[in-house]
């Protein structure tokens, strides 16, 4: 796990230099505080950097940029292969190789690239950020893995290409611009997050889940996907009947496995919810020693957000964990905001990640460098219980726009003055044929939008319709997925969205921000595609949610850890605001509206005095972004703008 950048010229225009390639690495730092490594071509066009988090073969030799035996291909990664022993068996069986390393899962990707070229990619099983230089070529290979656990960015200036996993590491370089994507602006007040392939800086792009880049000598930059779910997923994976509940259970238990490969302390966040249980429980099998978890709550009674600490502490002492707490105030949350507007690179319009800085601090400091975590388990796994209102929603409206049933309720909510719920938007879509359903991460209202942009750059950013961005996803479920149905929709649009531009995003950049990897073996491909091959009767199980893991797991974890509500890991912002944190969102938001004109103060504080007032929080998080990174605005000054 690590942070990598890296520059190429194809004209040779530019020269790289080790400061140039330097300022840009170490922007990135706390992503790698074990070591740092530099590589230049031999005529300045092409330069490789990387900043290491040792985790697997923690060697000098296992250290990178990493090169082949005649230095013409050359890889800068981040992630980690949890076969890699076993390609490494396969490779050799193939044709011996004279390995430098050990066991370093760096030299087992570069060495499947010699063999297999790029398709090699299609045979790692993990999580993975990856620059290849080939010299012999003078090709250029980006790459993110399947489900965009880890980030890519990458901008195409002055004769120049830059990557980055950070979008710091591309502001390095003061010939980069830096300016408003007013498209993606859009993005972000409808979806809270910035779909891939842009980002809210005009000119720098993020890599897609399960896509490349390619950059060829000549300049020539051209992206294909290398993955697609719809290709490897269809009703023979799953076995019928009750034997469905096995094969979950123990493709989870070999994801949780696989995913313990590691040269260093190992933990688990346990939050005490049937996600995290779940790991921890299957984590704990075979294990030598006892777990190591970690849990936040949070100090005194909150309504919106009920401490589960009871619940991680039954769990613990079940599988006999090291376990490890912390209790998080109001002070703690606006004591890391600016650290953490610094972190996101990108406005992340979910005050979660708090939480998640603060239990990535708490197994840092008890010298756990690498925990498991639950994401990806409710999407697959009908977890969420607003998913029942939307299936019961999607389903009632036909999808081709031929029912008047949208019409007629949107007609209804409107003259009651309901233009502000979700649903409302919803209903609309189905006029013209678009699945009512395109996020859980749902921001700002069509009307609220409207509200709060202001001047001609709120008429521009308003007139971008969020089905640009859903429509391709839309024509390849249509296209390519076995089972037209409604959950299976629901599941692949949250895999290409809200899963790795919101929550994989908040847990990379605030893990990383203290130096803990972060892995999610409910995202294993494995079980991804295992999931999505069981029908939707299935899948819901007659309505009760998590169906599939809770019988899996029945039996196992205790009956009340199965059946209690879901609680998501959330934080209790509503009741914060009525203290210091709303009167500094109210000075701040009106300062920058006055100083920007990118929202109108009126509209603002609409919104504020709403019953949707904790969506403020996707506007105070967007104008800090717009200060530190647009204007420049240091962190420590960031709260006095």
């Amino acid at each position: 796990m690590c942070g990598l950048a890296g520059i190429f010229s194809p004209a040779g225009t530019f020269r790289v230099t080790p400061s140039y390639l330097e300022r840009m690495r170490d922007t990135m730092s706390h992503r790698g505080p074990d070591g740092v490594g530099l590589w230049i071509s031999s005529d300045q066009s092409v330069g490789l950097a990387h900043r290491r988090l040792a985790i697997i073969d923690l060697s000098e030799a296992a250290s990178q940029p990493m090169a082949n035996d005649d230095g013409s291909v050359q890889i800068v990664y981040n992630g980690e292969i949890y076969n890699h022993r076993e390609l490494r068996r396969q490779l050799q069986d193939e044709k011996p190789i004279a390995w430098r390393t050990d066991h370093s899962d760096t030299e087992v990707i570069l060495r499947a690239y010699e063999r297999w070229g790029i398709e090699s990619l299609a045979r790692l099983r993990g999580m993975f950020a990856i620059a290849i230089w080939d010299g012999r070529k003078r090709e250029l290979w980006l790459c993110r893995d399947r489900f965009g656990i880890k980030p890519l960015y990458w901008s195409s200036h002055q004769g120049r290409i830059a990557f980055a996993s950070e979008i710091k590491a591309l502001l390095a370089d003061p010939e980069q611009p830096r300016a408003l994507d007013e498209q993606a602006l859009a993005e972000y007040l409808s979806l809270m997050c910035t779909p891939a392939p842009r980002t809210l800086f005009a000119g720098i792009s993020k890599l897609a889940p399960g896509c490349c880049v390619k950059v060829d000598s000549l300049g020539r930059i051209a992206e294909h996907r290398w993955y697609d779910l719809w290709a490897h997923v269809g009703p023979g994976k799953a076995v019928s009947g009750d034997g469905v509940y096995e094969q979950v259970r123990s493709t989870v238990e070999d994801a949780v496995r696989s995913h313990k490969v590691s040269d260093v302390a190992l933990g688990v966040f346990l939050s005490g919810g049937m996600d995290s249980s779940t790991n921890a429980l299957l984590f704990s099998k075979d294990l030598e020693g006892p777990v190591n978890t970690f849990s936040i709550g949070y100090a005194g009674d909150h309504d919106t957000y009920q401490n589960e600490l009871v619940y991680a502490r039954q769990v613990a002492t079940l599988v006999n964990a090291n376990h490890h707490e912390r209790v998080l105030t109001e002070r703690d949350f606006l004591e890391f905001i600016p650290r953490m507007i610094h972190l996101q690179d990108e406005p992340i319009a979910d005050p979660v990640c708090m939480p998640i800085h603060y239990v990535s601090q708490l197994a840092r400091q008890h010298g756990v460098k690498v925990c498991q975590i639950g994401e990806g388990a409710d999407e697959l796994f009908y977890g969420y219980p607003a998913w029942k209102q939307w299936l019961r929603l999607q389903e009632a409206l036909p999808w081709d726009g031929s029912g008047a049933l949208g019409r007629g309720a949107s007609r209804v909510m409107a003259i009651a003055g309901a233009r502000n719920n979700r649903f409302f938007d919803a209903l609309n879509r189905s006029d013209g044929g678009r699945p009512v359903f395109w996020s859980s991460a749902l921001g700002l209202t069509d009307s609220q939008k409207s509200a709060v942009l202001g001047g001609e750059l709120g008429r521009r950013v308003c007139a971008h319709d969020s089905w640009a961005t859903i429509a391709p996803l839309w024509q390849r479920f249509r296209n390519s997925a076995w089972e037209q149905s409604s959950l299976a929709w629901m599941t692949f649009v949250e895999l290409s969205l809200r899963l790795p531009e919101l929550l994989l995003m908040r847990v990379d950049k605030m893990a990383m921000g203290v130096s803990l990897e972060a892995r999610v073996p409910f995202l294993d491909h494995e079980v991804v595609e295992l999931a999505c091959s069981i029908p939707q009767a299935v899948r819901t199980g007659g309505g009760e949610s998590k169906h599939l893991l809770k019988q899996a797991m029945r039996g196992l974890l205790p009956a009340n850890i199965i059946d209690r509500p879901k609680r998501g890991f959330g934080v209790p912002v509503r009741e914060w605001l009525a203290g210091e944190l709303g009167a500094r969102m109210h000075r701040q938001l009106e300062s920058f509206c006055r100083d920007t004109g990118i929202f109108d103060m009126q509209g603002v504080r609409s919104l504020l005095g709403g019953r949707s007032r904790v969506r403020g929080w996707y506007l105070y998080n967007f104008a800090l972004w717009h200060r530190h990174f647009i204007e420049g605005v240091s962190t420590e000054r960031l709260l006095e703008c």
